[in-house]
């Protein structure tokens, strides 16, 4: 028996669980509140997606009507066959199976498959493992598209009746939906959710939800619990709450849950459990009940908000880890890291450092309220969450993570010697120089994802992102060269924004892919949110919004731009011509090629991004950046060198790295000041020395330290591992 049961209900991701859950059950350990967790959504895709699954799903299923699906139905055999195959093989198992899947011969294919004809260009001759994910995730979506058409119309792998939550201002239809029948995935949520609460016996039953598509079926299942189970108290938290319910009126919403709870959920819930085993006990933290038939907030308790050294670590136990499904939806490389492979997620900062930008949510906690977390404490969490889970790859979640974190964590990484392999969400910040860029490579970092947004220095200044498109190149080019794979978020349709601006931004993008500092993107059109700036004061940014009653969600607002412009009109084009730069093609078109309506002719000159990436970077160095030799001392010989009839005896230092070898010949004196300084820096790892304390410690030995800073030997060192990060 468990207090409380944590649930995210279907669906989110298929390789990964969604992080709340392990988040509140660590800080439920921390407090000694017994608690269970269970990614439901994984857990009915398995079920599905078995033999016996697929037997009674093609038993139930209505008579195919298009001949995709008349196709799928008449191979259903095959399907039921090879489903438990495939889904072992994407669990990692049985990975010789790649080899069958790649011959062309053991999948049943139907529509998914006819994109294949780039396979080889895809994939390359050496990518099987890679390509026959992609094939078994074809597998997996043809029979998908045969679920939406023959059984359940509202499935998806990473939602489930996504149109019922997203911009529900009112409740009335998700509320009439939740009176009809349950469908044929209902009733396989619920008769897992039953076995499960029978089992755990639970007091409280918590639901995150973080998305639209994962509303309807947290519904489904409290209006199940209130059937069968009517003593367990229910309660909601997460992403969709904490974005869209912060205005809710409509009484019939509590017919399912009992508590309603917004942003950081851990002393919410810790005052529910206080609550819920001392009823007379009345405090609550941002709070959404019912009394007296009156929908009412209740944020009473004097208690603060747990600061983030204090919530635990995560934990991920009870979740089905080795039973994620790693997939390979497209062919591209940063795409996959959402879909491949099991991530530990973390988070380095609550919040968001800069809390600018006008398109975000900035007034809403999770990003205003920003505290970040000492490295070494978060290095200690990664370290426990590797123990437990056995996996040595962590995606941290953060809005923006901050730069001079970044490169503690990567110190602190180093330091402890650990093999960790880490992706994140970065601003394109000038702080990202080339150095710092090797540094986070060398303690794992893979790749980063931030948002270019618009590239239009105009527009970026509207946006108050804080970052020109000159800065995003270098930024770019400084973490390509270290071998980081860069993603950009790119927006189209910001308000003001004009036809020319939105062909002057796709150029841009085109010569950043062009020049290889971009390896992937994604253009999505913008969306006015409630709770961001252009969403407070429309006025201010020239849009018109459509506002409509709230009773239920508030978050994506329906507008007119004052410019009239058809900003959807783009969306096709923009895709197109993105999908093919991120496969190196494409470049010499003209841009009126992605495009079947008139555009205007770019203003962006071609060599552009060029001219970008040649401007020196500055070469003022702050005392306090911090000096750090990723290398090890090397090996030493003396020689003598005779030139003009005059000997001198000179120093060749042999330095041994990853890649094999390299050398550096001089003098003596200088030679044994490198040696000196080096062997400090190997010392000091632990604690970097800055510029100014080097610079002190080296005149307080020798004398001209300008001098040995910029001599060829630094420079030639500079290359190899010896960095200055600020």
């Amino acid at each position: 028996m468990k207090d409380i049961l944590l649930i995210t209900p279907p669906f989110t991701q298929l390789n990964t669980p969604y992080p709340a859950t392990a988040y509140l059950k660590g800080f439920l350990n921390a407090k000694r509140i017994p608690s269970f967790q269970m990614d439901l959504g994984i857990e009915v895709i398995l079920t599905v997606f078995s033999r016996n699954g697929l037997t009674d799903l093609f038993a139930q299923c209505r008579p195919p009507e298009s001949a995709n699906a008349t196709l799928i139905f008449n191979l259903k055999e095959t399907y039921i066959q090879t489903v438990d195959a495939v889904i072992a093989f994407l669990q990692g198992q049985n990975q010789t199976l790649a080899r069958q899947i790649c011959s062309g011969h053991f999948l049943p294919e139907a529509s998914r498959f006819a994109q294949l004809d780039d396979m080889e260009w895809a994939f390359g001759s050496i990518g099987m493992q890679d390509k026959a994910k992609h094939l078994a995730t074809l597998y997996l979506e043809d029979i998908s598209d045969f679920i939406v058409e023959c059984v359940d119309a509202n499935f998806g792998f990473s939602r489930y009746a996504e149109r019922l939550g997203r911009s529900a201002n009112s409740f009335d239809e998700l509320y009439a939906n939740l009176q009809r029948n349950p469908t044929y995935f209902d009733k396989i949520t619920l008769k897992i959710l039953e076995e499960r609460v029978k089992t755990i016996n639970p007091k409280l039953i918590c639901f995150s939800v973080p998305f639209p598509g994962n509303l309807y079926s947290a519904f489904r299942c409290t209006q199940f619990i209130k059937a069968h189970f009517p003593k367990i108290k229910t309660a909601m938290g997460g992403g969709f709450p904490n974005t869209e319910l912060r205005e809710i009126k409509d009484n019939r919403v509590f017919e399912f849950f009992d508590f309603i709870t917004l942003d950081d959920g851990e002393l919410p819930i810790e005052l529910l459990h206080h609550h819920i085993q001392n009823p007379e006990a009345n405090e609550f933290k941002r709070t959404w009940v019912l009394e007296n038939h009156q929908v009412v907030y209740k944020s009473n308790t004097i208690r603060p908000d747990y600061k983030q050294s204090e919530v635990g670590t995560p934990d991920y136990s009870d979740l089905y880890l080795e039973q994620y499904i790693s997939v390979i939806e497209i062919a591209n490389p940063m795409h996959s890291l959402w879909s491949d492979g099991r991530w530990n997620k973390l988070t380095m900062a609550h919040g968001c450092y800069w809390g600018k930008c006008t398109f975000c949510d900035i007034s809403l906690d999770y990003i205003k309220l920003y505290e970040p977390i000492a490295a070494k404490l978060l290095v200690d969490r990664m370290e426990t969450i590797m123990a437990q889970t056995g996996e040595s790859g962590f995606h941290f979640v953060d809005e923006a993570a901050p730069p001079a974190l970044m490169r503690e964590l990567a110190l602190e990484i180093l330091r402890r010697k650990l093999t960790v392999t880490w992706w994140t969400n970065i601003r394109f910040e000038k702080s990202f120089t080339r150095d710092l860029c090797v540094l986070l490579q060398t303690s794992g970092c893979i790749a980063v994802s931030g948002g270019l947004e618009v590239a239009s220095d105009r527009l970026l200044e509207l946006i108050q992102k804080g970052v020109t498109v000159a800065q995003v190149a270098q930024v770019t080019r400084n973490f390509t060269e270290a071998g980081i794979m860069v993603h950009a978020y790119l927006m189209y349709g910001y308000p003001t924004q004009t036809v020319q601006e939105t062909i002057d931004s796709l150029e841009m993008v085109r010569q950043l892919f062009e020049i290889g500092v971009l390896q992937s993107g994604f253009w999505h059109q913008f969306a006015m949110t409630a709770h961001s700036p252009v969403g407070m004061f429309p006025e201010q940014f020239g849009v018109i919004p459509e506002m409509k009653p709230i009773t239920f969600a508030n978050n994506d607002i329906q507008f007119k731009d004052q410019t009239g412009i058809h900003h959807d009109r783009f969306s096709f084009g923009l895709r197109k011509s993105l999908f093919n730069y991120m496969h190196g093609i494409g470049f010499d078109y003209d841009l009126q090629e992605w495009f079947d309506f008139k555009i205007p002719k770019t203003k962006v000159t071609p060599n552009f991004i060029r001219q970008c990436l040649d401007q020196n970077e500055l070469s003022t160095v702050k005392p306090t950046a911090k000096i750090i030799w990723l290398g090890r001392i090397p090996s030493v010989e003396s020689f003598i060198r005779s030139k003009k009839g005059q000997s001198k005896t000179m120093f060749r230092l042999t330095f041994y790295d990853k890649k094999g070898m390299f050398e550096v010949t001089t003098e003596t004196e200088l030679g044994n000041q490198l040696l000196d300084v080096l062997d400090s820096l190997t010392q000091q790892r632990l604690k970097p020395m800055n510029y100014a304390e080097l610079k002190a410690y080296f005149e307080s030995r020798f004398t001209d330290f300008e001098f040995f800073w910029h001599s060829k030997p630094m420079r030639l060192l500079r290359e190899y591992g010896l960095l200055l990060v600020i």
